[in-house]
């Protein structure tokens, strides 16, 4: 089993949420019309209890959450947190519908499909300001640029062919005939020096020297793919009726992730691999590492404004630029799937 989050996408829940799909994935809409509000209750300590889902197995991507826990960071908020791991058996989406957990991993494709299938969901944070999807390419070749890939394979896993790849087509001018298949494993792009392979940033680089090859990274969000990525949602009513838990709980989690990038990591790292063993340290050091070195948490935008914000003008200007693509649909009022008022000119951390 990979002990990493799969490159394609940071959830296993598919881009196209149809509302019909879902309802009935979930039992049908007499289920969904009764989920409860949320889930908050009070522990003997008086902490206010609350769980997160997160979209893969525990790893330096979920980082700020273990931070904030082990060094008690939640507590110093009135929160007793659960973190929920994922993994390639779990839907978080169909997890947060059946209104099983409090807060769950989104991103903003999931996001447009929200507001898209009229779904209850609402993001209030995004803790990776830049999306971590990369493009791998082998030193050497001439592919030093993304315009340089055009009429070279190109392997792609079939959710990424629904979102970032019509990106890349739209604006490098990319082609379906360059495209291969890609399983979640680096073995076909080794022995291809003129392939160039999808891929996370704190995951595959760091396989591919572990394999002899130092590879060109390209970093789509460093090329204008402004997706938001670890993006936290939850349930409009829980954001309507108790804006000041959601708010403690952003708080802390962007403390946590501030603490967990800049300063001692290791009681959080201690969680992480109990709860993946798999996990090696020497993994957690590189994804840490890149997280720092490429600005996915911490960028200009944060510094002013604190660690998970988001912005009007950059949801409308990414769902503009994926309709343009071809990867959403247009006319959708993405307005009602998220909300500033927990991040926008606010420094949490």
């Amino acid at each position: 089993m990979n002990a990493r989050m799969p490159p394609a996408s940071l959830s296993q829940a598919p881009i196209g949420l149809s509302r019909r799909r879902t309802l009935a994935a979930l039992g049908g809409a007499a289920l969904v019309s009764h989920l409860p509000a949320f889930l908050p209750r009070a522990t003997a300590q008086g902490l206010t209890k609350i769980s997160y889902q997160t979209g893969w197995l525990a790893q330096a991507e979920h980082g700020g959450l273990y931070h904030a826990q082990a060094t008690g960071i939640y507590k110093e908020h009135g929160l007793d947190v659960e973190i929920r791991p994922g993994g390639p058996q779990v839907n978080v989406m169909q997890l947060f519908m059946a209104g099983t957990c409090d807060f769950a991993d989104a991103d903003s494709f999931r996001t447009f499909a929200f507001a898209q299938d009229k779904l209850p969901a609402v993001a209030i944070a995004a803790f990776f300001q830049k999306d971590p999807r990369v493009l791998m390419s082998h030193p050497g070749t001439g592919n030093d640029t993304l315009a340089a890939l055009k009429g070279k394979p190109i392997l792609v896993a079939t959710t990424g062919r629904q979102t970032y790849w019509l990106w890349l087509k739209a604006k490098f001018g990319l082609t379906e005939d360059q495209l291969r298949p890609y399983a979640f494993s680096l073995a076909p792009w080794l022995v291809d020096r003129q392939a160039t392979v999808q891929g996370y940033l704190t995951s595959e680089p760091f396989n591919a020297r572990k394999s002899g090859v130092e590879p060109v990274i390209h970093l789509l969000a460093d090329q204008g793919f402004d997706n938001y990525a670890n993006v936290t949602i939850a349930v409009p009513k829980m954001v309507k009726e108790q804006p000041e838990l959601v708010q403690r709980f952003v708080t802390a989690t962007a403390k946590g992730w501030a603490g967990y990038l800049n300063g001692d990591a290791s009681a959080a790292n201690a969680m992480i691999q109990k709860s993946n063993p798999q996990m090696g340290a020497d993994t957690i050091a590189y994804a840490i590492g890149a997280m720092k070195q490429y600005g996915l948490v911490e960028t200009a935008d944060t510094r002013v404004k604190g660690i998970g914000t988001m912005s009007e003008a950059r949801w409308k200007s990414f769902y503009d630029a994926m309709v343009a693509a071809g990867a959403q649909k247009p006319g959708v009022d993405i307005q009602t799937a998220y909300t500033l008022q927990f991040v926008a000119g606010k420094k949490n951390a």
